[in-house]
């Protein structure tokens, strides 16, 4: 592969091609190149061959373009078209790449879709009470995601991983417009639906943070674990702040509908307002996804001559990984995370907020979440550098949640008193550090432990995941916060358990 040094003296760049980069030599047989580091691509070519030194700059680009690296190992490079020229020495930090790019788009086009997505999942279950409709709904929806994410692999692979996350976007503006006439004809279809493109979804956002990280790391000449480390982090920092900025918007518009100013029979007019700005929010997130690049990998398999031969791969890996033992391992801690967001987003709001605070005020404690979340994501992503930092940080993560537990089981039943504010956005702060760190670290987790079974591990996560979510959502009207929170707790200590053996397992 192709090496860089900078010289201390002259400020030039040695480029070194050994034969597994660059077998382009010059006249003189020599492989060492001296470039000037910030030279344009006209001077470029010219130090790799004389003959193109009074080449003009458009030329010059054209001649670079063959000599690009292409490393056996890193699949984002087959296609010359999606390949950087050249790879930015310049920068602040020195680790540029183009995949950089790919993360910040990525990273914003999920916040926009989200912030609605996310606010209107918080009021679900307190807005439409009829028949549990709004809980009903969620489940449905939970229950649809995880059969279909056993074919989520197969679809990813086939439309490759940018087109997929268009698909699976589309589920969650037709779930938003629902609520717009929300009755059991409209809102469980939608579910439905949005079970199925969900599923899709998250298994080509997984797939693709995970690919473009590892070629991140082998462009900049990073560990691997690093850079997924820091790429999760920054995604679900910036995913995060959904839960602020959808939250906040609920609030204030739900508040303005409470003014006594406003007429009663114009009671609805908030909520209307309200999807309208979600549905403008992820109709423009969806576009941001139109400009990302896509992934040459997931494209040049679905569509290779043996594409058959390559589904039905995917689809055994994604059973084979069952008797893995460290996924068998990992499956309690999966399953966990289904259910504490399951426990935030419809048991926190439905029994702790609305009866302390009020409807209104669901937007303003999630959105104290979402900022927590959102900061804690950050953190863990710049700590996160190995499987002992991993290690660390997730049973910081589960201690956080614990506590939360602790405080909310001693504290209820919880009724409209200011003795409970604090408690309440205590919790909603604590509890968005937990989820936070397990977010971040069983991303990068399953990227080290499964590097080539990406799309496979990360729909075994939803599967178990969503799962658990759902039959969460299922059970909740029928049990009281005091079980729910003991059985949660219960869990934490299994799952937390186990994936300590698997680190210490895989760290001798």
């Amino acid at each position: 592969m192709m090496s860089m040094e900078r010289s201390a003296s002259s400020g030039h760049v040695t480029v070194d091609r050994s034969p597994s980069g660059i077998m382009d030599r010059c006249p003189s047989g020599r492989l060492d190149r001296t470039l000037s580091g910030r030279s344009d691509a006209s001077s470029v070519c010219s130090s790799v061959h004389p003959m193109y030194a009074d080449d003009d700059e458009a030329e010059a680009q054209a001649l670079l373009r063959p000599i690009i690296p292409r490393t056996a190992g890193v699949e984002a490079w087959q296609r010359q078209d999606n390949a950087p020229m050249l790879t930015r020495s310049d920068s602040m930090d020195g680790n540029w790449s183009p995949y950089l790019r790919d993360l910040h788009m990525l990273s914003l086009c999920f916040l926009f879709v989200f912030l609605a997505y996310g606010a209107t999942q918080n009021l679900e279950s307190s807005l439409h009470t009829d028949e549990g409709l709004g809980s009903t709904s969620l489940g449905v929806l939970y229950l649809s995601l995880t059969m279909c994410s056993l074919g989520a692999p197969i679809v990813v692979m086939w439309f490759g991983s940018k087109n997929a996350l268009l698909l699976g976007l589309s589920g969650y503006w037709m779930f938003t417009a629902a609520n717009l006439f929300p009755s059991w004809y409209t809102l469980i279809p939608a579910s439905i639906f949005l079970g199925f493109t969900a599923s899709v979804l998250w298994v080509a956002e997984g797939t693709y943070i995970t690919f473009a990280a590892k070629n991140h790391a082998a462009v900049c000449n990073i560990p691997e674990a690093t850079a997924l480390g820091s790429f999760n982090g920054e995604f679900w920092g910036v995913f995060s702040v959904n839960q602020v900025i959808g939250n906040m918007l609920s609030l204030a518009l739900l508040e303005f509908r409470k003014n006594p100013d406003i007429q009663p029979d114009k009671s609805s007019a908030g909520l209307v307002e309200l999807f309208l700005v979600f549905l403008g929010s992820m109709t423009f997130g969806t576009i941001l996804a139109c400009f990302l690049r896509s992934h040459a990998h997931l494209t040049s398999r679905a569509s290779s001559a043996d594409g058959l031969v390559t589904n039905r791969g995917y689809a055994k890996a994604s059973f084979a990984l069952l008797s893995e033992r460290r996924m068998l391992f990992l499956i309690c801690l999966l399953v966990y995370t289904g259910m504490q967001q399951a426990f935030i987003w419809g048991d926190f709001t439905r029994d702790i907020i609305t009866p302390t605070l009020g409807l209104s005020w669901v937007g303003g404690v999630m959105a104290v979440y979402g900022a927590s979340d959102t900061i804690a994501s950050f953190v863990a992503g710049r700590h996160s550098s190995g499987l002992f930092s991993i290690s660390v940080i997730l049973i910081a993560g589960a201690c956080c949640q614990i506590l939360v537990m602790g405080m909310l089981f001693f504290k209820g039943p919880f009724e409209q008193d200011s003795r409970y504010y604090s408690t309440v956005f205590g919790a909603a702060v604590i509890w968005g550090v937990g989820d936070a760190t397990f977010n971040t670290q069983i991303s990068a987790v399953l990227g080290i432990f499964y590097p080539n079974d990406t799309e496979a591990a990360f729909a075994q996560w939803k599967i178990w995941q969503s799962a658990a979510t759902s039959a969460a959502f299922f059970v909740s009207p029928c049990t009281t916060l005091s079980t729910k929170i003991t059985f949660l707790f219960i869990s934490l200590l299994l799952s937390m358990s186990f994936f300590l053996v698997v680190m210490w397992r895989q760290s001798r």
